[in-house]
């Protein structure tokens, strides 16, 4: 048995969001969202993310282009444009507490997630930054995934597993993966281990060595 809580990145999309909503419902689960701000411009986005609020879901934010680790990108503004630009355009939908979760380039962690200026402003501006433990490569696995996220869940008390929802295929899958997670007796939860937040409300709880790049 095992504590799970359930993230998806990189949507909303048309292609993909609904039907992992629809489950989630099935279910009876809640789990968060993080949402690339420039998505939200494209037909029909901003409903799911609204669908998705009103069904009890987080909203986090997840940059603004999803394009290179902020930790990689030292030119002036860049957590504002990333960062301010996204929970602008999120506005209501967002999550009181200002989850942001940033861009891990293939669900890395490391140094090269934030940069000194980026904690700056998460810290000026109030957000929780959430990061995770699992990842299960569903983008490059679209079949497999499931059994590579239970073995990480069953490696660790509590798993903050990241999922994506995106027109891949990978989450067709979702439903098999939530039907062995709840045979198995294990608990999914809507909140975060302690472990995964390092800034909590724009106040660091946690070392950001590991995750912040060394000032150029």
């Amino acid at each position: 048995m095992f504590d799970l809580t359930l993230s998806f990145d990189n949507g909303p999309e048309p292609a993909a969001t609904p039907a992992v909503l629809d489950c989630l419902a099935r279910h009876g689960l809640k789990a968060s969202f993080f949402v690339v701000g420039e998505k939200l411009d494209r037909p029909g986005a901003r409903a799911l993310v609204e669908r998705a609020q009103a069904e009890g879901h987080w909203i986090g934010n997840h940059t603004w282009t999803h394009s290179v680790p902020l930790g990689q990108r030292r030119e002036p503004g860049v957590a504002e444009a990333e960062i301010g630009r996204t929970q602008a355009a999120l506005g209501r939908l967002s999550h009181p507490q200002r989850y942001f979760r940033p861009f891990g380039g293939g669900g890395k962690i490391g140094p090269h997630l934030l940069s000194p200026a980026v904690v700056d402003y998460l810290g000026k501006g109030g957000f929780t930054c959430v990061l995770w433990n699992a990842i299960p490569r569903d983008w490059a696995d679209p079949e497999g995934w499931v059994e590579t996220a239970l073995r990480q869940c069953a490696s660790q008390a509590w798993t903050l597993l990241v999922l994506h929802d995106l027109p891949t295929g990978a989450m067709r899958q979702l439903d098999r993966f939530l039907d062995q997670v709840q045979d198995r007796g294990s608990r999914i939860r809507q909140d975060f281990p302690p472990d995964c937040l390092p800034i909590v409300e724009g106040r660091t709880v946690r070392p950001l060595d590991a995750y912040v790049a060394v000032a150029a």
